[in-house]
């Protein structure tokens, strides 16, 4: 399949974002090592999500979580310290490409009894869930967040809780910090003891009433969207954020800010989602440099953004790009020259853009490498290349299910070929 995006001649909408599927899923993994019956409120409707409620709920010998990176791994840690029985956790032919063999170290490490059913390192694993002692345990820091987040949460449920020394730096603190605040809202005495190590105290976790605010990421494209879009008289009306998020994403609304973009919260209670206001401005940077170490998801957004505002960049922190969806890095550098845009990496750690230009595609076509974010942060290019065709645009339903939609309600033409 493959869509035709139009952009309209103005943007004026109220658009309500998924829930956040970061705080869905540690949500749920969480609710489930507390024993509680009622799930979380406001879940995200994603895949990655849908196949964690579906394992959690009807936990099959084998449990297939698809293209599910999150799923993967904190799955990874729940079967390993519950005893639930033997399982078999797979997914797609890429996530049999993705390693995993650093959280399934530690995991062992701590007494679990998982094996490889295939290449050494990477999944499918057979897991034998049991009650683990826990201990003191070091992991590399500097790979995925997500190992950390996945042994951090299976921690109260461990005898003797956790001590978790982190090596070689570490990368996307926001989300370590994001997993160690919704282990508190259940119960769990956690806590950093230095600036690379953490304690996890063995006191279970309590089922607790829940509400998932919407998604930080998701509201990304819309300013996006406003600043490729470029009229003062733009306005969109995000649904479900809050000012203070604990999200890492959140911090789209000062980069945004740098681009023209004016972020307003209404009124309310404080710790409730609200509603955001985002309009344009003419204010700007000439150039963007940032270190996108801590919010890689973002980095799709900004090179499109930039480049189709005229505005050189040197972005860095990038290098877990290359084990996402897809090879996100070589991904961005061959599509924007589609569109006219010469884009360079260096040391598998940085994207530069200098204004380097070449000749662009007459009809391009964005192809999306099975990679949501892809999608996501391509469609709004349409603005600079009306007609712009996106390659397999489901991909979006991962994180953002009703993207189409949202963009239909806006204005965009978008028509199937």
């Amino acid at each position: 399949m493959r869509y035709r995006i139009t952009p309209p001649e103005h943007i004026d909408t109220t658009v309500k974002l998924p829930a956040s599927k970061s705080i869905s899923n540690r949500a749920l993994v969480i609710h489930a090592l507390s024993g509680g019956e009622l799930l979380p409120d406001n879940l995200s409707d994603c895949d990655d999500t849908d196949v964690i409620v579906s394992a959690l709920q009807e936990m099959p010998y084998v449990i297939d979580i698809k293209a599910a990176g999150t799923a993967m791994r904190f799955m990874t840690a729940y079967l390993a310290v519950t005893e639930s029985g033997e399982h078999v956790i797979t997914g797609t032919e890429r996530m049999k490409h993705r390693p995993i063999g650093i959280l399934v170290d530690a995991l062992r490490r701590l007494g679990a009894d998982i094996e490889y059913e295939g290449e050494e390192g990477f999944p499918p694993l057979r897991i034998r869930g049991k009650r683990l002692h826990g201990g003191n345990i070091e992991m590399a820091g500097n790979v995925s967040s997500q190992f950390i987040s996945a042994l951090l949460m299976a921690g109260p449920a461990m005898d003797q809780g956790m001590r978790l020394q982190l090596t070689g730096g570490i990368i996307s603190r926001p989300y370590i910090d994001l997993t160690l605040c919704t282990m508190r809202d259940f119960g769990a005495q956690v806590e950093w003891t230095g600036p690379d190590s953490i304690e996890v105290r063995p006191k279970p976790y309590r089922p607790t009433p829940y509400l998932i605010e919407n998604d930080w990421s998701a509201a990304s494209y819309w300013y996006e969207i406003l600043a490729l879009r470029g009229q003062e008289d733009s306005h969109v009306t995000l649904r479900g954020l809050m000012d203070g998020s604990r999200q890492g994403d959140s911090v789209a609304r000062y980069l945004f800010s740098l681009l023209g973009i004016k972020t307003t919260f209404a009124t309310g209670e404080m710790g409730v989602p609200t509603s955001v206001g985002l309009r344009y401005r003419q204010a700007r940077l000439p150039r963007l440099d940032f270190n996108f170490v801590n919010q890689p998801d973002l980095t799709q957004t900004y090179v499109v953004t930039c480049a189709l505002m005229g505005i050189p960049f040197h972005f860095t922190g990038v290098k877990t790009l290359r084990i996402k969806e897809t090879d996100r890095i070589e991904a961005l550098k061959t599509e924007m020259r589609k569109l006219g845009f010469v884009v360079e990496s260096h040391d598998d750690n940085e994207l530069i853009w200098n204004g380097a230009r070449c000749e662009a595609d007459s009809h391009p076509v964005i192809d999306t490498y099975e990679d949501h974010r892809m999608a996501l942060a391509f469609a709004p290019a349409c603005f600079v290349f009306p007609g712009l065709r996106i390659d397999s645009p489901m991909v979006v339903t991962k994180s953002y299910p009703h993207y189409w939609e949202d963009l239909r309600q806006a204005g965009f033409l978008i028509e199937e070929e």
